[in-house]
């Protein structure tokens, strides 16, 4: 049983880069569901599949990696707000990530979004996790 289903999306993400796999499968949920599509849109992912089993499904990513030089196109995944200590802000007070080259990931009261989008709608809410 995973108590923090965030920390684990994020940590099977980070392990499977470490590794060089192309493909990592993580269980589904909306939040989880959601979070693959901002990674997606912002261009840190290749593609992603959502596939029903009848129970609670899977997410398939195909992770990104540079032609170059082989590094994947996600640095860092960072979990800032965790069930023990959970982290709000204001849109005034969203921190920068990486002076502007990562992104956010914000639950708000309007839905999961970046900060940059929140910050567009003026709404805060709880901060997930950073990417760069």
């Amino acid at each position: 049983m995973v108590t923090d289903p965030i920390a684990d999306f994020l940590t099977r993400i980070r392990n499977a880069q470490m590794a060089g796999h192309r493909i990592v499968e993580i269980p589904a949920s909306n939040l989880k569901k959601r979070m693959t599509e901002i990674l997606y849109a912002q261009g840190y992912i290749l593609k992603y599949k959502f596939e029903d089993d009848n129970k609670q499904g899977f997410i398939k990513i195909a992770l990104k990696y540079d032609s170059q030089s082989k590094q994947p196109a996600i640095h860092s995944l960072e979990r800032v707000s965790r069930p023990g200590l959970r982290q709000y802000s204001s849109p005034a007070d969203f921190k920068r990530v990486k002076n502007g080259l990562g992104i956010a990931i914000v639950s708000t009261s309007k839905g999961v979004m970046t900060d940059k989008e929140a910050k567009a709608g003026n709404v805060g809410g709880e901060v997930l996790c950073y990417v760069y």
